[in-house]
């Protein structure tokens, strides 16, 4: 049986192709005591790869008095602030491989939950045509955890899911790629991905190319098929 070759590469944003995870957490903080509360740095990492409106409302537990779409808008301006200043913080070697993806003739896409506007912010400051598709947390029917962000990408690129590889950081991220059908990558950052379901673990993108991501494609397919030799694969 020939296994499917690898037609696209699903990114996270935050956390994982870009470090702004420190920028949610600077802008979550003076907002949270304007309103009289306190907010520790395990509170904010509680937050890591969640729906922005489900981080709305645990934010409204600790007392800040705002709709949550306010408290949406308040964070997503505060954190385009922050890279309108800075720049793109990419994490280590992930410019590069995405680029190599890119030079590959490999489908690439975002998926995100952070809103539209922020994701094309990001998008707007890459110095070269990085993605072929867009999906963020205003597009997606529902957030991670779930896995329809992903499902929608591989829908949008006209690709099946298990054509695909996910790079993601965080534990629910992890499992909305994983529940979508994608071969999924783990790259820590802030927080342990230890047991959350990524097929791999890689510490780092530093020095990773397209043929990596290929390699791993292909021996992860194996891996499935030989663990049910009868599984059709859905065309």
């Amino acid at each position: 049986m020939n296994e499917p070759r690898l037609s696209a590469v699903l990114w996270d944003m935050d956390g994982t192709l870009v470090d702004t995870e420190p920028y949610w957490m600077a802008a979550e903080t003076p907002l949270i005591e304007s309103f009289g509360g306190t907010w520790s740095h395990e509170q904010a990492l509680g937050l890591v790869g969640l729906g922005l409106e489900d981080s709305a409302r645990i934010l409204q537990g600790t007392g800040v008095r705002m709709s949550t779409d306010a408290i949406i808008d308040h964070l997503t301006d505060d954190v385009m602030r922050q890279l309108n200043v800075t720049g793109v913080p990419f994490r280590p070697g992930a410019r590069e491989l995405l680029a190599n993806l890119r030079d590959a003739g490999i489908k690439t896409g975002l998926v995100t939950m952070s809103m539209r506007r922020m994701a094309q912010t990001v998008v707007d400051l890459i110095d070269f045509e990085a993605f072929d598709v867009v999906i963020a947390g205003d597009d997606a029917t529902r957030p991670k955890p779930f896995p329809d962000p992903y499902l929608q990408a591989c829908e949008a690129l006209g690709v099946a899911p298990h054509e695909t590889v996910a790079i993601e950081d965080s534990p629910n991220g992890l499992r909305s790629a994983v529940a979508s059908g994608a071969a999924v990558i783990g790259v820590p950052l802030m927080v342990s991905l230890t047991g959350a379901g990524a097929h791999t673990l890689w510490d780092t993108l530093d020095g990773r190319t397209a043929d990596d991501v290929i390699a791993f494609h292909a021996a992860h397919r194996a891996r499935v098929h030989a663990s049910d030799p009868a599984e059709e694969i859905a065309r």
